[in-house]
């Protein structure tokens, strides 16, 4: 597989592309984005779990083969996960509003702390359930995307949504590398030890990813920040604004 040496890594670093843009064009949006992204790099560190299990993609210096890690996993990381916060928001064009005080003392909101870290706590312990690694990683941020809306009802067409609009967007760099580099899919995807679905090449499982990714990671921030998404030009007033709490 050596024709593909380099192939993860310029994949990886195209997510860099519409990220740049996003943050050169839409100011306003330039601090959720980053702290985002710097909050979903880490979890590029996550690769050996998936190597060779789900995928054996041929890396810079050989690192993900050697030692299971590799800096591809996080800019990757980091490429999507801005957007994914912010992607909602720039094609509905609505910004922040803080949460109000008696709002965040609701008592839905005892378990807001438990909420957000649902994905990082139901990982591990389907991690190890006889499965692909892939379904586990899946399900947890499905789960946070649940815990969401159940902690945050205002969050809901934002998570689902942004789950739609994310996947769509990651189709089309799935379908450009199918594309542009014909074979890597199948040489480098574990297809074997997966579902079988595919559409036009590319695996459910990338497909499904990039759903539960987008449903959590589109509301998360609000969520973390105790912010809320209003559109522009229009004010409400209501038990989910006020002034700053956070």
């Amino acid at each position: 597989m050596s024709k593909y040496h380099y192939v993860w890594l310029i994949w990886s670093g195209a997510f860099l592309i519409p990220w740049l843009a996003l943050y050169w064009l839409f100011p306003e949006y330039r601090r959720q984005m980053f702290r985002t992204s710097v909050f979903t790099t880490p979890f590029g560190l996550t690769e050996p779990l998936f190597v060779p299990q789900y995928w054996n993609p041929p890396s810079l210096f050989n690192l993900a083969q050697t030692t299971g890690f590799d800096v591809e996993s996080l800019i990757f990381c980091f490429g999507i996960g801005g957007i994914g916060s912010v992607l909602y928001n720039v094609l509905t064009r609505q910004h922040e509003q803080s949460v109000d005080s008696r709002e965040m003392h609701r008592r839905r909101h005892r378990l807001h702390r438990l909420a957000l870290a649902t994905p990082v706590l139901i990982f591990p312990l389907l991690f190890f359930l006889p499965w692909n690694p892939i379904y586990p990683g899946i399900a947890a941020m499905l789960a946070g995307a649940l815990t969401t809306i159940l902690c945050r009802p205002d969050l809901k067409i934002k998570t689902l949504v942004g789950s739609v609009i994310f996947l769509g967007y990651y189709l089309v760099f799935m379908l450009a590398l199918k594309w542009l580099v014909p074979g890597y899919i199948e040489a480098v995807w574990n297809l074997k030890a997966l579902s079988g679905v595919v559409l036009d090449s590319i695996p459910l499982e990338e497909m499904l990813f990039a759903f539960a990714f987008g449903a959590y990671w589109a509301g998360v921030y609000e969520h973390f920040t105790w912010h809320r998404m209003q559109a522009q030009g229009h004010a409400e007033c209501g038990p989910m604004t006020g002034a700053a709490t956070s």
